[in-house]
């Protein structure tokens, strides 16, 4: 069991804990997850690593509460204990002999693209971050961007925070001023990244896509989490969650994300008014 050290609310559907896992810290990198169960009874969820602190021996985590379980696990408090933790999984983002990145991160997806930045952006990469949200009262994480960014530029649907407008506009436009990227590391919603790596792909420019699908046992042998990469099925715990954006079938796997939306959200609903009748 894993103690619950720190809990933030960074919004009203987001929120960050830090957890007690020195096995997991000692072994992260940016890119990674981990799967977790509530309690003994739960389902497992995927999370990205979000940070970690290896003197510590702490892994933070930021979530989005959409489902039953995220639901539960946001009731819980420091102090409180996860029943199972269990990381590093995946394969670590790629950094070596970047010189110049563009990091673009949408909603809740910027709590991934931030390790991905500071790790850039700490190894003496110059990061541009764009980041983007529907708007100001969703934002997470900026101090922390701001302080491991050589560019950060903010956007918003509604212009309430930063410039009005989508991510694409942002890159789009500091593509056609002359900046040259090594690479574009894309991390949010699917519809985002597709049309992030739609861009890219005209001005040729590598692109890297975070993908998070449904996973069960995060070892690649349930097959849960398979997507089209380069017409071949992958495996996003095992051979990701990290692919070449222009590869990727993003309407395939936008297809699937939409499976089990129904039940999700009737889970949640039942998940709050048990909740509610133990107050």
């Amino acid at each position: 069991m894993n103690k619950i050290i720190r809990k933030e609310r960074l919004n009203p559907s987001v929120t960050l804990m830090e957890v007690s896992a020195p096995l997991v810290a000692k072994k992260a990198e940016p890119g990674q997850f981990i799967i977790l169960r509530v309690d003994e009874k739960g389902e497992r969820i995927p999370l990205t690593v979000a940070d970690y602190d290896r003197e510590k021996g702490t892994i933070t985590i930021i979530f989005q509460i959409v489902g039953a379980t995220t639901e539960k696990l946001n009731h819980l408090e420091e102090g409180d204990f996860i029943h199972d933790f269990v990381g590093p999984l995946g394969r670590a983002t790629h950094t070596e002999g970047l010189k110049k990145v563009a990091v673009v991160g949408g909603g809740v997806g910027c709590a991934i693209a931030y390790p991905v930045a500071k790790k850039l952006y700490e190894q003496g990469t110059e990061v541009h971050a764009i980041v983007g949200f529907r708007s100001q009262d969703l934002v997470i994480l900026e101090d922390e961007f701001a302080a491991h960014s050589t560019r950060l530029v903010r956007m918003s649907d509604d212009g309430s925070w930063g410039e009005k407008g989508l991510v694409t506009d942002a890159l789009k436009k500091l593509i056609e001023s002359g900046e040259q990227y090594d690479e574009v590391i894309t991390i949010g919603p699917l519809i985002m990244m597709k049309f992030v790596c739609l861009l890219t792909k005209q001005y040729g420019i590598k692109t890297v896509a975070s993908m998070n699908p449904i996973m069960v046992d995060g070892t690649g042998m349930c097959g849960g989490c398979r997507l089209t990469v380069g017409g071949v099925t992958k495996f996003a715990c095992v051979d990701g969650p990290e692919f070449d954006g222009h590869e990727i079938d993003f309407d395939e796997a936008m297809a699937r994300g939409t499976t089990y939306r129904d039940f999700e959200r009737r889970a949640r609903e039942e998940t709050c008014n048990l909740f509610r009748e133990a107050k």
